[in-house]
């Protein structure tokens, strides 16, 4: 969505682009990662000291509410947190990693093809996606390949010791 139909969209809602939502919204779209309130409201009052905690997660809850933002618990990586991210963006799966907490987007046709078949299959109109995916990245792969066969070379020594005794 462009900076022009989200201002029409609030406007459709009542609503009006004030300071604050452009402020957040700006951060939002252009900090290139996956942003929870409080970061958001640091960065936010970098731009504007007078913003206070309470208008970041009021207006969070507000553009949430209107479908601007989407609120994310990227598979829960970290517990509770909640991260947002504009709707501005193409349709994408958030594939996270389970052992460091990397989060990638993946966009792509095997994406746009799954909501076709879905909404064909099932005759479903689909108005949002959003998708996780949860897994290890090559580097947490490689670790824990490095760990399992540590293991298992300790295992033969570990036996042979409870032998002895």
């Amino acid at each position: 969505m462009k900076p022009q139909g989200i201002e029409a969209s609030l406007r459709q809602q009542g609503l009006r682009m004030t300071r604050q939502r452009r402020i957040l919204l700006e951060l939002l779209e252009r900090s290139g990662a996956h942003l929870d309130a409080d970061h958001l409201y640091r960065l936010a009052k970098e731009r504007d000291p007078k913003l206070n905690r309470v208008t970041v997660y009021r207006t969070l809850k507000l553009l949430k509410d209107s479908g601007l933002v989407d609120e994310l618990d990227l598979m829960h990586w970290e517990g509770e947190a909640h991260y947002y991210e504009t709707r501005m963006k193409q349709e994408h799966a958030h594939v996270v990693c389970l052992g460091c907490g990397k989060v990638e987007e993946y966009y792509g046709e095997p994406l746009r093809r799954m909501r076709r078949q879905i909404e064909n299959h099932l005759g479903f109109q689909i108005l949002m996606v959003r998708t996780e995916v949860g897994g290890y990245c090559s580097h947490c792969r490689a670790l824990r390949a490095r760990e399992l066969e540590a293991a298992a070379q300790q295992a033969p020594a570990r036996r042979a010791v409870r032998k002895r005794r």
